[in-house]
């Protein structure tokens, strides 16, 4: 059985840009379907190409997203490109857009359209807020939905209870998932009924936001915006040396906790000696044991907590967390050489899939339009036709 070949036969269109959408249909990819990336030929294709820096046609938002697919560079706005993109629909499994609502229906190309064609294709339409309603056309990016969801506010700074957001671009890997999800079983129920009956799919990164959060939205909402904190001294601490992370949720971590730094005083203040009462003075409690971490190196109280089954570990960069023995021991992380990178880029391997291999397509992320010259003979294009489309920069490729 071939567990890493699943979509295998399996043909996706992917006009998806930035991370939300074109994740989504990288996981497609690494599954074994044929995935076609296509892409503007101007202004750099796909916008995530662009972000950050860049190394030649990549930037670090873009390796991740493209990893396993063709890239054809297209321009959608001429007639030429219209008919290029038919071409590629033929026959199609899955067609997937992330533009702002309506922007398909003006191109020709929404679901009805699409599916008029192609009356069994599976159609996904990623947004940031949605296709309906008051905000469905405004421009919307993670850090956006973040603030619009709640996250942000959430998200105080210990020292200066200012909101923040968070830096990685959490909402729209989860909303990839989700669109993966989405694909993959209506392709198990077509494959299970032996019926290619289409359906049209919706998702949007504030929806996809929403299920990240679903845990505290919940709890903020029963609790009007002052969830319960928890009665254990729990988040960052300053160490001599560094900073340590201390996770704890069990009342029964209170007295290794003290034992550990070495104040069994505190078992017996009537502030602290119950969970109810730690709960009440959890300020206090702070005040008395931040001093505490400060005097003592981060290695000597990270190997007290561990010893007592109290959950910790360093702060660490990126970098650090790359190189912890851990992480080398389970092989969670390959190193590819991508085109446009002077070095190996770590890249996390996908459960239930084998490691990445540099060289391998899986693991190869196309410059703009890498593809287009073989794609487009692969659908009917002779070599002076696509010569003529080339000279007229209706596609662009190597």
């Amino acid at each position: 059985m071939n567990w890493d070949a699943a979509f295998a036969g399996v043909k996706v269109i992917d006009l998806t840009g930035g991370v939300a959408g074109p994740s989504c249909a990288m996981m497609l990819a690494q599954h074994g379907a044929d995935v076609i990336k296509v892409e503007t030929p101007h202004a750099g294709g796909d916008w995530s190409r662009i972000l950050g820096r860049t190394y030649e046609d990549h930037s670090a938002f873009s390796v991740y997203g493209t990893l396993g697919k063709r890239s054809v560079a297209v321009d959608l706005k001429t007639p030429e490109g219209k008919e290029i993109l038919w071409r590629l629909v033929k026959g199609a499994d899955i067609f997937m857009e992330g533009f702002r609502p309506g922007t398909m229906k003006r191109y020709g190309f929404d679901y009805e359209a699409v599916s008029a064609k192609e009356p069994g294709i599976l159609y996904y339409s990623i947004s940031g807020f949605g296709q309906t309603g008051p905000m469905a056309a405004r421009p919307a990016m993670d850090p956006v939905l973040q603030a619009f969801i709640g996250i942000v506010n959430e998200n105080r700074g210990e020292h200066d209870h200012h909101p923040h957001r968070i830096a990685i671009s959490l909402i729209d890997m989860f909303t990839g998932l989700l669109g993966f999800q989405a694909l993959s079983t209506s392709l198990f129920v077509q494959s299970r009924q032996n019926v290619k009956q289409g359906r049209y799919i919706e998702a949007s990164l504030m929806q996809g936001g929403a299920m990240l959060s679903v845990i505290r939205l919940i709890a903020q909402y029963l609790e009007r915006g002052s969830a319960q904190r928890t009665s254990m001294p729990n988040g960052v601490f300053d160490t001599k040396d560094g900073q340590l992370n201390v996770t704890m949720v069990r009342p029964t971590d209170w007295p290794p906790f003290c034992d550990v730094i070495e104040r069994a005083d505190l078992l017996e203040d009537p502030r602290f000696s119950t969970h109810a009462a730690r709960g009440k003075n959890l300020d206090e409690l702070y005040e008395l044991i931040r001093p505490v971490f400060k005097s003592k190196t981060t290695e000597w109280l990270s190997q007290r907590f561990t010893d007592r089954a109290i959950m910790n570990y360093k702060v660490n960069s990126y970098e650090e967390f790359l190189k912890e023995e851990q992480v080398v021991a389970t092989g969670i992380i390959a190193w590819l050489s991508q085109p446009g990178f002077a070095e190996l880029v770590p890249m996390p391997n996908i459960p239930g899939l084998p490691p990445f291999e540099s060289g391998t397509k899986r693991a190869h992320a196309p410059t703009l339009g890498e593809h287009t010259r073989d794609v487009l003979r692969e659908h009917g294009y002779g070599e002076t036709e696509i010569a003529a489309l080339v000279d007229k920069k209706i596609v662009a490729g190597p």
